[in-house]
């Protein structure tokens, strides 16, 4: 059944835009980056030594980096390969048929599920595969181990973020018939995360974050950590939060500091595992809320009717 499904999503025109869009984006954010990389290293930068890391984040401005890209389309890529996942085998009246067979229920959604995310997993592997490749013949310089494995560590997260909202619209592919209807809700939902919850939380951060003149040290910074952890209920603050961290080495900490936590440290990169255990409460936040609506999409199909008309 995963075979079938993952070359039924492979030879499907949906398919053949999605890559065609990432490789267009892939390109464009590495061409930027090939051409402001050497704008991008200066003297006294501590994460100066990795150099190849910088392909994965530097812009000019003209076109986001390839980690923000990601953050974009990776939704719209998890949200078109299971929004119909199981109301288009309901509506083609193929459900009834499959259940009919000597196969167990939760095969199928678990097939659904496995399937497009080998084919996210192909697909993201491959376009990061690509820019390294490409950044070696541009400029020269191969990543070091540090580096290729801070790349895999980024792989990682980013199928881990294309696989939630790949689980939250096989869930409403479960709970609606129309495969519009779920559709339409999940990209409303990430529309709202995208642009509008935003917006509230910087409402709530100018009725509630006191002026720096009429408040303490203390108060400003438990305000604008109470800001800040509004901002990541959200799975793309989380992913942000978490790929800023592994891909920038220099950055040590991903909330205000006071002077006296900042006096005396040294500017250098951290360590692999250091930069892991940082952004850890964001990885653990993106593995729940995956597991959640797979458990969610899991027992509403075990549970939901199915009749053949």
């Amino acid at each position: 059944m995963v075979y079938k499904e993952v070359g039924d999503h492979v030879r499907s025109w949906r398919f053949i835009i999605l890559i065609a869009l990432m490789v267009l984006t892939c390109m464009g954010s590495l061409y930027t980056a090939i051409e402001n990389m050497a704008k991008a290293v200066k003297p006294g930068d501590p994460s100066s030594p990795f150099f190849f890391l910088k392909l994965f984040t530097v812009s000019d401005g003209s076109l986001p980096p390839l980690h923000v890209f990601i953050a974009f389309l990776g939704p719209l890529i998890g949200i078109s390969l299971g929004f119909d996942a199981i109301n288009s085998e309901q509506n083609g009246r193929t459900l009834s048929r499959i259940m009919a067979q000597p196969v167990h229920r939760d095969y199928l959604i678990n097939a659904k599920f496995i399937a497009a995310l080998i084919v996210i997993s192909l697909m993201l592997f491959s376009l990061y595969m690509l820019v390294i490749g490409a950044g070696i013949i541009t400029i020269g310089i191969p990543p070091t181990f540090g580096e290729f494995m801070r790349v895999i560590c980024f792989l990682v997260l980013s199928i881990l973020y294309v696989a939630f909202w790949l689980n939250l619209s096989i869930l409403f592919s479960v709970r609606f018939r129309q495969a519009a209807t779920s559709a339409l809700t999940c990209i409303a939902i990430w529309l709202f995360f995208s642009v509008f919850y935003q917006i509230i939380v910087n409402l709530i951060a100018k009725s509630i974050v006191p002026a720096p003149y009429s408040a303490s040290a203390d108060q400003i910074i438990s305000s604008q950590k109470f800001v800040l952890d509004l901002s990541r209920l959200t799975p793309g603050q989380l992913f942000t939060d978490a790929t800023t961290t592994l891909l920038v080495p220099s950055v040590r900490s991903l909330g205000p500091l006071t002077m006296q936590q900042v006096y005396g440290a040294l500017p250098s990169p951290l360590p692999l595992g250091q930069s892991i255990l940082i952004v850890w409460p964001q990885l653990t936040g993106l593995i729940a809320a995956t597991v959640i609506c797979f458990a969610l999409s899991y027992h509403f199909f075990m549970r939901k009717e199915i009749r053949s008309r």
